[in-house]
């Protein structure tokens, strides 16, 4: 598969950055420009009113440009359900799914593996990934914390080796990983 087709990005890619880094602005302007129709997997739960508030003012500052799928568990089965209908989904985020299936106590490995499996699959469809970087900091304190951030680590790693392209988010910025630049 080529890299570039028509001066944009093909192949699946995996947007990284701190909170508020500017990741998921990078991620929806990449998705447009490659799909008049693109789908937006959300991975949160609205739990609690600043999260309902959070989702809300997402929903609205991408109403009309994506088909919005929200799926806090079955994110592997939520993508190939998708990619019969869409030809670029926008996964938004693996750190939240990741937080999900904890609390859940499933097994993040096997779901990572088996989202690895269902995005390698996917030929015909661009996914683009969003997600923290949380091993950037101090230790945790804590082992769900330690736990939490290990996970989220390995999943950058297995996630990546995968992605045509990477990308580390800084202010705003896109650094490139892996891969091309964006020709934003």
């Amino acid at each position: 598969m080529s890299l570039v087709e028509d001066g944009v990005l093909s192949g699946h890619i995996l947007v990284l950055g701190g909170t508020r880094s500017g990741k998921t602005a990078l991620a929806e302007r990449l998705a447009t420009r490659k799909s008049s129709a693109p789908a937006y997997l959300a991975t949160a739960e609205a739990l609690d009113d600043e999260m309902v508030e959070r989702v809300s003012a997402h929903q609205k500052s991408r109403s009309g440009r994506f088909a919005t799928i929200e799926e806090p568990l079955e994110l592997p089965q939520a993508l190939f359900a998708a990619a019969q209908t869409h030809d670029v989904i926008l996964v938004d985020c693996l750190t939240l799914w990741i937080t999900n299936l904890l609390s859940m106590e499933r097994d993040v490995a096997d779901e990572v593996d088996t989202l690895v499996e269902v995005l390698a699959a996917m030929k015909d469809t661009q996914v683009i990934l969003v997600s923290n970087e949380v091993g950037l900091g101090i230790v945790p304190d804590n082992a769900l914390a330690r736990t939490f951030r290990d996970l989220a680590g390995a999943a950058h790693q297995e996630l990546a080796a995968i992605c045509e392209h990477v990308y580390f988010v800084v202010a705003g910025l896109p650094m490139v990983v892996k891969g091309q630049y964006p020709d934003l």
